[in-house]
């Protein structure tokens, strides 16, 4: 999995890019004093709260599931195995009679 939000803050870094964005041009967008917090968030160090992935989405003019999307889609396959697993392990229990 940490391969895997390397990845998705990569695309932190990639739709700022493709604003043509520097990261203080993008980190003054945000309301932030520096360009530290973006750039933890682009190298993957921490993920910004909520509020701030709302505003990573809007100055970047995509959906927010687009700037994570490598980490929903992860989330989504360990959701369906643990689902499996619970479905086998109602399975194998005996019915009560």
């Amino acid at each position: 999995m940490k391969s895997v939000i390397r990845t998705s803050f990569n695309q932190l870094r990639k739709y700022r890019k493709a604003r043509g964005l520097s990261q203080i041009e993008a980190a003054r967008r945000l309301g932030l004093k520096s360009t530290a917090r973006l750039s933890r968030w682009e190298n993957g160090k921490c993920l910004p709260n909520s509020w701030n992935m709302l505003w990573l989405a809007a100055v970047y003019h995509v959906q927010v599931d687009a700037l994570f999307i490598d980490v929903l889609r992860e989330m989504r396959r360990a959701v369906g195995r643990r689902e499996q697993q619970e479905l086998d392990h109602k399975h194998d229990r005996p019915t009560a009679k």
